[in-house]
């Protein structure tokens, strides 16, 4: 992957002491080298020690900005000092990318003129200035930190995947494979919503995938390679050939739309045409396409998959949608999360095992060949889900973690217990507020990252489960 690469703003303010803007060069361009990331930085004679403190400054910052454009995902914009705030406005209004503002802290002992900073008050004269001016920035915990501790390092990180978010959101398509499944009015969605926030929905009849696969030959270079593939993914010994043959086809259509449409992901009718037409069940295949990192739920369920990919882009792991499916016995904060089988092996405890989908079997054995069983393995993890709703594209964003705890053998398909604080009343919410029954999931506790970039940078309508 693309390393994500910072501009480097300095700012100043004239009768402080020059020392503290010539170190910050040093020490900011240190931490996120440190950190795993790349970083651009204005010339040190541009202007005064680099740094920017008047308008004209800001000025020639802003051009060199202008010159680098496409070099950089996000401005940090480093306070050694006070700062000027006209200095920043002018240097950074026009920029278009999120900003972190890190404030140097003051150091007891060091409070004498030569070495008071006073950032810890100059943030706000800077924040306060960028409100006015509606340009939207990211600040984060503690109010001040030096870049070259941990907890500046952790900010770089969030940081890092806030402009993930919010750059690859800001404009992007989503493949819809099939009309919305018809039993299943509760994943609705409007094109139009989803439209006015930068989101493409590109359609496609289910009837064009079926009349490729069914044109496609069994011995051609890309269905054998696709069957190669799927062998080595999970474990499809119990596959009949020609059941797995099928599988590969569509596999290699779904890539054919990804790749003609430039798709950021996609949502599948994945019921009951591919069983009755095709005999198979796609789940093992959108397992795959998520465990390589393209976004693919199920049941057409286009709103998780906006939420996939918002964690994918967030956490550079794998996602997944899933049901709200189970208690877990009398306890009240644990549910079993569960799907057929889309779930991405990295997520699991093991290789799944891919077998007749059983709830297809009951009426047409032999039918449902793709169903990837298996486990969820242990993680802290975020789940997020969102609807449209007049003209609205509104999100819950919440944190828990996967348990080790057991799910009977004979449990179907693909599940893991998940432990959320106040799930009781989050299901409540959930509910009153017409979210639907599937959420998507994601590795690691995002709620910080997710909030902000959906909040300040995408513009976006963001509630709390937990009021």
């Amino acid at each position: 992957m693309k390393k994500t690469t910072f501009a480097l703003y300095f700012g100043n303010r004239g009768f402080m002491p020059e020392s503290l803007a010539i170190a910050a060069r040093e020490e900011v361009s240190k931490a996120v080298v440190q950190a795993g990331y790349d970083y651009i930085m204005m010339d040190e004679n541009a202007t005064r020690y680099g740094s920017v403190e008047t308008r004209q400054e800001g000025r020639i910052y802003a051009k060199w900005l202008k010159e680098n454009e496409g070099k950089y995902d996000g401005v940090i914009l480093s306070m050694p000092n006070f700062s000027d705030e006209n200095g920043a406005i002018a240097a950074l209004e026009e920029c278009g990318k999120p900003i972190l503002i890190q404030a140097y802290p003051d150091e007891i002992g060091k409070m004498d003129f030569e070495h008071r900073r006073d950032a810890y008050c100059g943030k706000f004269s800077i924040e306060d200035v960028f409100h006015q001016y509606g340009v939207q920035f990211t600040v984060l915990q503690p109010h001040v930190v030096h870049p070259l501790t941990k907890e500046f390092a952790q900010n770089l990180k969030d940081f890092a995947a806030i402009c993930r978010v919010a750059n690859g959101m800001r404009k992007f398509s989503i493949g819809c494979i099939g009309a919305r499944t018809t039993a299943f009015k509760t994943v609705r969605f409007d094109e139009i919503t989803l439209q006015k926030y930068g989101i493409t929905v590109e359609s496609f009849d289910l009837s064009d995938l079926i009349q490729r696969v069914q044109k496609m030959k069994d011995d051609t270079e890309a269905v054998l390679s696709k069957k190669e593939r799927l062998i080595n993914y999970t474990n499809c010994s119990l596959v009949p050939d020609n059941k797995l043959t099928t599988l590969a086809k569509v596999s290699v259509v779904i890539d054919q739309y990804i790749e003609e449409y430039k798709l950021n992901a996609i949502a599948l009718r994945c019921w009951e045409e591919m069983q009755k037409v095709l005999g198979i069940a796609p789940c093992v295949l959108l397992s795959e396409l998520n465990d390589r990192g393209v976004v693919a739920s199920c049941e057409i369920d286009l709103c998780s998959a906006i939420n996939m990919y918002s964690m994918q882009l967030a956490s550079e792991e794998p996602t997944a949608c899933l049901d709200w499916n189970n208690n877990y016995g009398g306890d009240p904060n644990k549910v079993i999360l569960f799907h057929c089988g889309p779930v991405p092996q990295k997520l699991m405890t093991e290789k799944g095992l891919v077998t007749d989908h059983k709830m297809f079997a009951k009426t047409m054995p032999g039918c449902g060949w793709g169903s990837n069983e298996g486990r969820i393995k242990a993680f802290p993890m975020t789940y997020s889900n969102c609807k449209t709703e007049d003209g609205k594209l509104t999100f819950y964003v919440e944190e828990g973690e996967f348990t080790n705890d057991v799910i009977e053998e004979g449990y179907f398909g693909c599940a893991g217990v998940a432990l959320i604080p106040n799930l009781q009343n989050q299901l409540i919410a959930m509910g009153r507020n017409g979210f639907r029954h599937h959420t998507a999931v994601g590795v690691g506790h995002m709620k910080t990252v997710l909030h902000e970039a959906f909040k300040y940078y995408l513009g976006y309508d963001v509630i709390d489960l937990n009021k």
